[in-house]
């Protein structure tokens, strides 16, 4: 069911994305010792893939959700994504957003005709303020990274991928919230040919590989990585598909996520954050264990303060 859902999906938001490059390097390739073809959603309208998943979860809702309006808590590209998505649409979005969230991140939302309400820095305050915000004015919640429709929107980066590159013997993606890993597991377990997925994630947030090992979802005390991104945790929707379909998670230390973004603005010359960078800094690491394959990389965006640059 998933793979024509997926085909769908990809249908159904073309008109409000963009279909984005396919880059490779010989010199990253010779680095690594395989072939890697990199999947650029740092170009993708707003500068990242939840675009894609922003997108569809509007599109799904009947004419009386949409006329009454999304809500949803972020404190960057999720929060740029629905007001984007929205202001294409028609439609009204709510973004609730942690009060210390970068003043930069706070006007690409308002640019986009979001409308913030600031909170505490808490998830329970975001949950709790979103929550209000939905029941006083009947609004419809869209989650980040853990709502099916965001994840088979996010599935849709890989689609392209595969069907650019079908030969590719490994898909890796970063993951934080899960639903970019979802969605990518969903479309490299349906359209791939015998497809290894494999996520990458920071030491300093690594809930994503303590809950595959324990089964059961685990959260991080403290979450201190240069990849803000990937600070959030996993949940009840994209876990079970995490579980069914990820082969394996790789996690890599601070130093391997700035030279990785460092040699992809090197090699590639373009600008990505550094949760893009985890995937490439994971398969780095683990090369002895993919020498002379295939290897789709999704770059997740490219949202990044210039003036903070680790490099």
């Amino acid at each position: 069911m998933d793979k024509q859902v997926i085909l769908e999906t990809h249908e159904r938001i073309q008109p409000y994305i963009h279909h984005t490059p396919v880059l490779t390097s010989q010199g990253i390739n010779a680095i690594v010792g395989a072939r890697l073809f990199f999947k650029c959603e740092n170009f993708q309208k707003m500068g990242a893939f939840k675009m894609r998943g922003a997108t569809n979860a509007i599109l799904q809702l009947t004419q009386e959700q949409r006329d009454r309006g999304v809500v949803t808590h972020s404190s960057g590209n999720f929060a740029q994504a629905l007001s984007l998505a929205a202001k294409s649409l028609g439609v009204t979005a709510h973004i609730v957003m942690p009060e210390n969230a970068p003043q930069v991140k706070k006007d690409a939302v308002l640019s986009y005709n979001g409308l913030i309400t600031e909170c505490e820095s808490t998830p329970e305050a975001r949950e709790a303020v979103s929550q209000r915000i939905a029941d006083s004015n009947g609004l419809t919640f869209v989650h980040p990274s853990n709502d099916i429709d965001v994840i088979h929107g996010n599935a849709t980066a890989c689609l392209e991928l595969l069907e650019d590159y079908p030969d590719l013997e490994v898909v890796i993606a970063p993951v934080g919230g899960g639903g970019l890993l979802a969605g990518t597991a969903l479309a490299a377990h349906h359209f791939g040919q015998h497809c290894k997925i494999l996520g990458g994630e920071p030491f300093e947030a690594d809930d994503a590989y303590r809950s595959l090992l324990s089964g059961t979802i685990e959260t991080n005390a403290s979450t201190r990585t240069i990849a803000d991104g990937l600070r959030t945790h996993l949940g009840d929707i994209n876990f079970p598909i995490l579980k069914k379909h990820v082969d394996s998670i790789i996690r890599v230390e601070e130093h391997d996520i700035i030279e990785a973004m460092r040699l992809i603005y090197q090699r590639l010359k373009i600008v990505v954050e550094p949760s893009s960078a985890v995937a490439l800094a994971a398969i780095i690491k683990q090369k002895a264990d993919y020498k002379n394959h295939t290897i789709g990389v999704i770059l997740s965006g490219g949202n990044v303060d210039l003036k903070a640059l680790p490099f």
